[in-house]
C-alpha cells in the first residue's frame, strides 16, 4: 500500500473484483491477460504498491529469511550479514535479523521468526536443540547452519573446509622454520575452533613440533588477555595459531606492549581475513574464508527449498586460502 492506495481502488479504476488484482500481484488462480494489463496500469496510475504483509496473509509466505546472529562483536560476521543482505535483495528478500546472547538459539528467537512467517531461516554462530529442529522442520522452514555444524547432522549447514586450511597453516609455520606453537581456540564446543585445532596438532604431532593449546572466546579481548599471560609466564612460542582475526589482533597489541617483534621473535596468523586484518598497523597474515561463495551456497539451497520444500540435509565446506602478510 503507498499514500493510502489500496487494492479496492486499484479493482476500482481497473473495472474488476479485487480478488483479481490479489491474484494478479499475490499468485493464486490465474487471471486473463487482458484483466492483467487492467490491473497493472491502474495500479501504475494510483501508484499502489503491494503490501508485503497482505501478501503473507494470502499466500501463507513472507519474503523474509531469518538471520541469527550472536557475534556482532567479531567483524567477520557484519561482513556475512553484508553478504547475505546483498544476495537476498537481488531475488526480492528482505533479511529479519534477529540478534541472540546466547550459545544456544533461545525460545524467544524461534517465537520471533515463526511470528513474522519467515521463509528461511540462517543460523550463523548458535547452535540448535532437537526440539528448535522439529520446530522449523514441522513448519517446513529451511534452515541453513552457516559457519557451524554439528555431528548430529539433521539440517543443511556450509562452512570452510577447517581440516585442510589449519594442516596448511602447520605446514605453512614449519616451514618458516618455527619449532613450537601456540594454539589460541575460540569457544570449546564450536566445530570451528575444533576442527581448527585438530588440523593443526595432526601436521605437529606428524613432525614432532611441540605445541600448546589455550582457550579462549573469538573476542579481541580473549586473544589480548591470552597472548599477554603467555608472555608474562616467560613464554615466547615460535608462532601463534590464533582461531579467528579477531583474537588475533588482540594477541598482536599484547605483544607490542611486551615488546615482542613480530615476525622476527614470533609468527602470527588468524582466520577469517576481515577488512581490519590488512590495516597497515596489523598487516595479519590470515586464512580468508571465502565468504562471498558460502554465501552463493547458501542462498542457493534456501531459495531451492523454499520453491520445493525436500528437507534436504547435508554438508558443504568450501576451501579458503592462505593470505601472507607481514605478521609471518
Amino acid at each position: 500500500m503507498s499514500n493510502g492506495i489500496n487494492a479496492r481502488d486499484v479493482a476500482k479504476l481497473a473495472g474488476v473484483s479485487q480478488s483479481s488484482v490479489s491474484r494478479v500481484f499475490f499468485g493464486g488462480a490465474t487471471v486473463s491477460e487482458k484483466t492483467r494489463k487492467k490491473v497493472l496500469a491502474a495500479a501504475e496510475e494510483l501508484g499502489y504498491v503491494p503490501n508485503e504483509f497482505a501478501r503473507s496473509l494470502i499466500t501463507n509466505k513472507t519474503r523474509l529469511i531469518g538471520l541469527v546472529m550472536k557475534g556482532v562483536h567479531n567483524p567477520f560476521y557484519p561482513q556475512v550479514l553484508k553478504e547475505f543482505t546483498t544476495h537476498f535483495k537481488e531475488l526480492g528478500y528482505s533479511i529479519l535479523f534477529v540478534h541472540t546472547n546466547h550459545d544456544e538459539i533461545q525460545k524467544e528467537d524461534i517465537e520471533m521468526l515463526l511470528h513474522y512467517n519467515v521463509a528461511g531461516v540462517i543460523i550463523t554462530d548458535a547452535t540448535l536443540s532437537l526440539k528448535v529442529i522439529a520446530e522449523f522442520k514441522n513448519n517446513k522452514i529451511p534452515v541453513v547452519l552457516f559457519n557451524r555444524k554439528v555431528e548430529e547432522q539433521n539440517f543443511f549447514s556450509v562452512g570452510t573446509d577447517n581440516l585442510v586450511a589449519s594442516r596448511q597453516i602447520a605446514e605453512y609455520l614449519i616451514k618458516k622454520g618455527c619449532q613450537d606453537m601456540v594454539y589460541i581456540s575460540g569457544v570449546r564446543n564450536t566445530s570451528t575452533s575444533i576442527e581448527r585445532e585438530k588440523g593443526f596438532s595432526e601436521i605437529l604431532i606428524k613432525y614432532n613440533v611441540p605445541y600448546q593449546v589455550y582457550h579462549s572466546d573469538y573476542s579481541y579481548d580473549g586473544g589480548y588477555k591470552t597472548a599477554k599471560m603467555i608472555v608474562q609466564n616467560g613464554d615466547v612460542p615460535g608462532a601463534f595459531f590464533v582461531a579467528n582475526d579477531i583474537m588475533a589482533l588482540g594477541v598482536l597489541d599484547a605483544l607490542r606492549e611486551q615488546s615482542i617483534e613480530v615476525p622476527s621473535e614470533t609468527k602470527v596468523i588468524g582466520f577469517d581475513n576481515i577488512e581490519m586484518a590488512a590495516w597497515p598497523i596489523y598487516n595479519l597474515t590470515t586464512w580468508e574464508q571465502p565468504i562471498s561463495q558460502m554465501a552463493e551456497e547458501t542462498v542457493k539451497y534456501i531459495i531451492s527449498e523454499i520453491e520445493e520444500y525436500t528437507d534436504r540435509i547435508g554438508n558443504i565446506e568450501i576451501n579458503g586460502e592462505l593470505i601472507e602478510r607481514k605478521t609471518t
